[in-house]
């Protein structure tokens, strides 16, 4: 498992899997930094399917919303794993929840 930036690099591929280690909020996260290691990641793997796993992370800046929405108009299908109430409220309230495909899972601990 790599690093990028915030981001926890599960798996790359086809379906490449993404988290944050655990952390509940990411507002310190680089944006930009972020956008370009992802854009890298999708381009290196022929990435058809970008997974973030959200488990325990309770919000996530406004710009990384838009991240995602920027990479789901290149093509890539963007699912979002255990996503928080407050995240579902945000993504209702901006329509992402249309776009984006949000998943619940049980994760063993």
């Amino acid at each position: 498992m790599h690093s990028v930036s915030a981001l926890e690099v599960y798996q790359a591929g086809e379906l490449t899997v993404i988290g944050f280690g655990g952390r509940e909020v990411l507002d310190d996260m680089n944006v930009a930094d972020c956008r370009d290691e992802l854009v890298e990641l999708i381009r290196e793997n022929n990435c058809q399917v970008l997974a973030f796993d959200l488990t325990r992370v309770r919000l996530i800046p406004s710009g990384l919303l838009g991240l995602l929405a920027s990479i789901r108009k290149q093509g890539v299908e963007v699912h979002l794993y255990n996503p928080s109430a407050d995240i579902r409220e945000v993504l209702e309230i901006t329509k992402l929840d249309q776009v984006l495909q949000l998943h619940d899972l049980e994760v063993a601990v």
